[in-house]
C-alpha cells in the first residue's frame, strides 16, 4: 500500500498534529438524551443559522439556500389546500423540443425565474405570467447545465465550451466571460474516446453542477472522470472571473496526498467535483465532494487510498486550502463517487447542538460529520471487506454509525433480484474481468438527486433507485458499469433523522428518483417530486402520502422550486428527461408553474420509459433470418447477417440481439461451427426456454405459444443478452 496510514482518512487540523487519528478514535461517546421532539414532529430541530440565507418569496440559489437545504419557509400552499394546486402556465422553452433532456433547477428573484437548457439557452421568465423577459444563446456544444447563480445584478452560468458568463440580470447582455479547461491543457479531448464502451484517457473534462455565489466569489466544479479528466474545483472572482484558486481533486507532486497515487497515475485521477458545494458563511468553508478516480473500475495501474477522489473536502474559502477531508471509499472501484451537494444543519443531539455537514448517497449510507472538523459525529468503524489483489483494493472501508438509508445488497423480492448466470455481489464485493453484477451499482442508492432538510421536521428526505450494475474492468472491449438488459428498476423516498442516522419512514415508488429527483420541502408540510414518468407529487412530509399529482408531459430530472409574487405563492419546475437511468424518458423544454386555482390543464402523458433495462437494438423479423438466432455474434446491421468473428465480451452478442416473431413461429438458436467455445440462450426471468450448453456446430429450437416480450442470455457469458417478441 502506498501513502496514508489506512485508519487515518479523516484529517482536520488538530489531527494532523497528532499524526492522523484513526476514524474510530473520533466516535462522539454516547450522551443521556433529554427528552426532545421525535423526529418527523414540528420542532425537531433548533433554528438554522441565518448566515445559510433564507427563501422566502424568492429561491435565490440552487437547493434554496447556502447549506443546500432545499427548504421553503413559504406556508400558503398546504396539505389541506393543495388539491387545488393547477398549472399557472408554462413555457416550451426550445420550442417544444424533444430531443434533448435538462437538468437545470430554476432559481428566482424578485418574480422572475431564471433558468438554463441543454441546449445552452440562459431565460429570464416572469414568474406570475410565464412571458419570457429575455434570452441568451451561449454555445453551440450542448451540455448538462444544472442551475446558474444570481448576485450583483447578474446572472452568472456555464456553458459547453467551458465558458464561465457573467449576464446582466434584467437584460441578458454579457458582462464578461472566461473560459476554462481549455483544450490544450491536456491533448486533443476526444482522442481514443469511447465513453459509450468503456474507459477513455486525458480528457479536459467540462464545467458542472450548479453555479454558487458567496462574498463575490463564484463555485465551479467540473465533470470528465470517466474519461480520465484530473478532477479541479474552481473559485472564480465574480467582479471579473479571474481565478482565485483552484483546487486539486487529485493532487499534484509535493500536494498533501499525491502519495496515495502508484507513479504518476494522479495525472489523469479523475476525482472530479461534478455537482455543487455547501458553503458555512460563519466558518469561511466551502464543501466540496469529489467523484470517483480514473480508470473507474480498474484499480490495478493506481494503488493506494486515491486522495481525494470519493472524498468530502473543507475548503478555506478566502485561500483554497483543504482545512479538512473525509473519504468515504478507499482506492474505489465501483463508481461509489457519493458525490452529492453537501446538505448542512444545526442539529439537537442529546444536550449537545452540533453543527454538521450530512455527506453520502451512492453507499447507501449517510455519513454525518462536525462542519468543523470532519469528526464523525456517529462515530466511524473500518471494516475489512473482500479482496481482489489484481485490483489492488484497500483492506478496509468506513462504516458510519447508524444505518444505510436503504438496502446494500440484492435481494430477490424487488428489482435488484439479479439476472441469472451472472456472478453477484453487494456493496464492497470484487470483481475483476468477468462481468459482475453488484448492488448498489454505478447510479448507486441515492446518487445525485438534491436531498432536502426539512429544519421543521428534523428529516432529511431522499430520492433513491434499486438498479443493479454488471461490472467488469473493461479490458477486452466490455463495458464497465452497464445495466443489465432485462434487469428491472424501481426506487421510491426514504426519510432519515440525522441525529441518530436512521430511517423513520419510506415510500417505495416503481420508478428510480435518484437521477436529478430533488425534493422540495415547505413550512406548509407539503413535499414536492417529480419522476420519470413526468408526474410532479406533492406529498405530506410526515409520512410521504401522496396529496396532490400532475402531469408535467416529459421526465421531471430537476428540483422543483416554490416562490411569492404578490403575496401569491408558485410552485414550478423544468420537466425534460434524463438518459439515466432510463434511456427511453419523455424528453422536453417544458417550465412549469402551479399556484392555487390555476386555470392551466396538465399535459397529456407521455409514454413513460419502460422499467426494465429494455435493448433498444432495431428489431428484425425472424422470417429475415430464417428464424433463426446466432450465438456468440454481434448483429452486422448494415449488411443484416451476423458478424464474421466470435465475440465474447460484448453485452450484445446474439445475432440479431431483437427478434420479432408470432405465436407457433419456431426459432433456431445456433452456435456455429467456427466459434471456438460454448454458449447457450435461457430465458429469464419466466423460463420460458432453455438451450442448456452448445457446443460449436450445435443447435437448439423452441416454439412460442403465447405472446410477449422475452429477454434470455447466454450462461457460459451471461452478459450477451437478446430479447425476442412474440405477438399473436
Amino acid at each position: 500500500m502506498t501513502g496514508i496510514s489506512r485508519r487515518s482518512f479523516t484529517f482536520g487540523a488538530s489531527s494532523l498534529a497528532l499524526g492522523g487519528l484513526a476514524a474510530t478514535q473520533l466516535a462522539t461517546p454516547a450522551v443521556a438524551a433529554p427528552a426532545q421532539p421525535a423526529a418527523g414532529t414540528p420542532g425537531a430541530a433548533p433554528a438554522q443559522p441565518r448566515s445559510f440565507g433564507r427563501t422566502g418569496p424568492d429561491f435565490p440559489q440552487v437547493c434554496g439556500d447556502y447549506g443546500n437545504q432545499n427548504h421553503s419557509t413559504l406556508k400558503k400552499i398546504t396539505r389541506q389546500n393543495v388539491s387545488r394546486l393547477r398549472g399557472a402556465w408554462r413555457v416550451d422553452l426550445e420550442g417544444g423540443d424533444t430531443s434533448q433532456s435538462q437538468q437545470s433547477t430554476a432559481v428566482a428573484e424578485n418574480g422572475v425565474i431564471y433558468v438554463q437548457t441543454r441546449q445552452q439557452g440562459v431565460y429570464a421568465v416572469d414568474g406570475r405570467t410565464g412571458a419570457v423577459k429575455w434570452r441568451r444563446r451561449l454555445s453551440e456544444r450542448t451540455a448538462d447545465l444544472r442551475g446558474v447563480a444570481l448576485a450583483e445584478g447578474r446572472v452568472f452560468t456555464t456553458d459547453g465550451d467551458n465558458y464561465v458568463w457573467a449576464l446582466d440580470k434584467r437584460t441578458g447582455e454579457v458582462i464578461w466571460r472566461r473560459q476554462l479547461l481549455t483544450a490544450d491543457e491536456e491533448g486533443d479531448p476526444d482522442a481514443g474516446c469511447d465513453p459509450e464502451q468503456g474507459q477513455c484517457g486525458g480528457q479536459r473534462g467540462v464545467l458542472a453542477g450548479a453555479v454558487i455565489h458567496y462574498d463575490n466569489r463564484l463555485f465551479i466544479g467540473m465533470a470528465g472522470s470517466t474519461g480520465g479528466a484530473r478532477g479541479r474545483a474552481y473559485c472564480l472572482n465574480a467582479t471579473d472571473g479571474r481565478i482565485e484558486w483552484i483546487f486539486w481533486g487529485a493532487p499534484g507532486e509535493g500536494e498533501y496526498g499525491n502519495d496515495t497515487w502508484a507513479g504518476d497515475s494522479w495525472k489523469t485521477g479523475g476525482a472530479v467535483p461534478w455537482i455543487h458545494p455547501a458553503v458555512d458563511p460563519d466558518l469561511n468553508l466551502v464543501y466540496w465532494t469529489f467523484g470517483n478516480p480514473y480508470p473507474r473500475t480498474d484499480g490495478s495501474s493506481r494503488e493506494g487510498a486515491n486522495l481525494f477522489a470519493n472524498s468530502i473536502v473543507a475548503i478555506d474559502i478566502a485561500t483554497g486550502r483543504r482545512r479538512w477531508h473525509f473519504q468515504s471509499v478507499h482506492h474505489d472501484i465501483w463508481d461509489y463517487d457519493n458525490v452529492m451537494a453537501p446538505v448542512l444543519a444545526d442539529l439537537r443531539i442529546g444536550n449537545r447542538l452540533r453543527k454538521v455537514v450530512i455527506y453520502g448517497s451512492k453507499t447507501c449510507y449517510f455519513y454525518v460529520l462536525d462542519r468543523a472538523t470532519g469528526e464523525p459525529v456517529h462515530g466511524m468503524e473500518e471494516r475489512p471487506v473482500p479482496q481482489e489483489a489484481r485490483q489492488k483494493t484497500w483492506p478496509t472501508q468506513p462504516f458510519p454509525g447508524g444505518e444505510p438509508f436503504v438496502q446494500t445488497h440484492p435481494t430477490y423480492d424487488n428489482p435488484t433480484r439479479p439476472v441469472p448466470f451472472y456472478p453477484w455481489g453487494g456493496l464492497y464485493d470484487v470483481f475483476w474481468d468477468r462481468a459482475t453484477i453488484l448492488y448498489p451499482g454505478a447510479g448507486g442508492g441515492a446518487d445525485w438527486s438534491h436531498n432536502s432538510f426539512n429544519p421543521r421536521t428534523g428529516l432529511l428526505y431522499t430520492g433513491y433507485g434499486l438498479i443493479n450494475s454488471s461490472f467488469s474492468n473493461t479490458r477486452g472491449g466490455r463495458v464497465n458499469t452497464a445495466r443489465p438488459f432485462g434487469q428491472g428498476t424501481g426506487g421510491g423516498i426514504v426519510a432519515t433523522d440525522p441525529r441518530t442516522n436512521t430511517v423513520v419512514w419510506r415510500k417505495p415508488s416503481e420508478w428510480s428518483l435518484a437521477h436529478g429527483n430533488g425534493i422540495l420541502t415547505t413550512d406548509g408540510g407539503v413535499m414536492f417530486q417529480g419522476g420519470p414518468d413526468g408526474v410532479l407529487h406533492a406529498m405530506d412530509d410526515t409520512n410521504g402520502k401522496t396529496l396532490w399529482s400532475w402531469q408535467t408531459g416529459a421526465g421531471v430530472a430537476t428540483s422543483p422550486i416554490t416562490y411569492e409574487v404578490d403575496g401569491e405563492q408558485y410552485v414550478a419546475v423544468l420537466a425534460g428527461g434524463n438518459g439515466l437511468p432510463y434511456r427511453d424518458v419523455p424528453r422536453g423544454d417544458f417550465l412549469w408553474a402551479f399556484k392555487i386555482g390555476g386555470k392551466v390543464p396538465p399535459a397529456p402523458a407521455p409514454t413513460p420509459p419502460s422499467k426494465v433495462i429494455d435493448i433498444t437494438a432495431a428489431a428484425v423479423a425472424g422470417s429475415a433470418v430464417n428464424f433463426t438466432v446466432t450465438l456468440g455474434r454481434t448483429w452486422d446491421a448494415a449488411n443484416r447477417r451476423p458478424a464474421a468473428q466470435e465475440n465474447t465480451v460484448s453485452t450484445s452478442a446474439m445475432a440479431p440481439q431483437h427478434l420479432t416473431v408470432r405465436v407457433g413461429d419456431t426459432v433456431t438458436f445456433v452456435n456455429p461451427a467456427d466459434n471456438t467455445r460454448p454458449h447457450s440462450a435461457s430465458s429469464f426471468f419466466e423460463s420460458e426456454w432453455d438451450t442448456d450448453v452448445l457446443q460449436p456446430g450445435e443447435s437448439a429450437t423452441h416454439t412460442f405459444t403465447r405472446p410477449g416480450t422475452y429477454f434470455y442470455n447466454d450462461c457460459v457469458y451471461p452478459q450477451s443478452t437478446g430479447k425476442i417478441v412474440v405477438t399473436k
